[in-house]
């Protein structure tokens, strides 16, 4: 049984936000997986990876699993069209409507997280709320047919939930295994909760513009 998966793509996404959980993803039994962007021209992450996108938006088949990455500059995405449309298209019939980090922001500006919980990146969750999401902590959050990922990483763990979902947890544990997803990170420290207060001050300083423009944009934002 054919399972269509389907990626947003867009200029200065976090592509480990995308290929993270594209690598457990496509190997689920069944998989047929889409990169839908604007245009058919490489998508340059911020970083400066690239990736080839193979269907338009207009041209992407109906989805089961919709997934949106998200990425440092999501929000000069809040207000376009196409990629807006695009969203409440697929998430009123898709399956399973899900994001990883920022990218729930992106779906909440398509109106598809009010009244769900979400997970987002934790230095964005406050601004889940004007699009009536319920912000949550947990690194992976399933709410009915909404599953939402933490940061970047958490995309992994949010893909292995996925194919739970769909195909059972034999599945999602096989393809963990063949993959050796067995993490053990070398610090501790990789969620504020954990981190040295310190080090916590430093990364929220150094996003500082970032989180500021966010918030301008959030702010008195209505879902439709």
């Amino acid at each position: 049984m054919t399972t269509k998966i389907g990626f947003l793509l867009y200029p200065n996404m976090t592509q480990l936000d995308f290929t993270g959980p594209y690598e457990v993803l496509s190997r689920m039994p069944g998989a047929e997986v889409y990169l839908a962007a604007m245009s058919l021209d490489p998508i340059k992450a911020d970083t400066g990876l690239r990736f080839l996108p193979d269907t338009l938006l207009e041209d992407c088949p109906l989805l089961d699993v919709l997934c949106v990455p998200g990425g440092p500059h999501v929000d000069d995405w809040f207000d376009n069209a196409e990629i807006i449309d695009f969203l409440k298209k697929q998430g009123q019939q898709a399956k399973y409507v899900t994001s990883v980090c920022t990218g729930s922001l992106i779906l909440g500006a398509a109106g598809l997280l009010d009244g769900y919980r979400a997970a987002t990146h934790w230095t964005s969750l406050e601004y889940l709320k004007p699009f009536g999401a319920i912000p949550d902590r947990a690194r992976v959050v399933v709410d009915r047919n909404r599953i939402t990922g933490g940061g970047v990483t958490a995309g992994i763990d949010f893909a292995f939930t996925v194919v739970a979902e769909l195909q059972g947890e034999a599945v999602a544990k096989s393809i963990q295994l063949a993959l050796e997803y067995n993490p053990a990170a070398p610090f501790k420290g990789g969620h504020p909760d954990a981190a040295e207060p310190a080090i916590v001050d430093a990364v929220l300083a150094a996003m500082d513009a970032r989180l500021a423009k966010r918030r301008r944009n959030t702010e008195g934002f209505v879902s439709s």
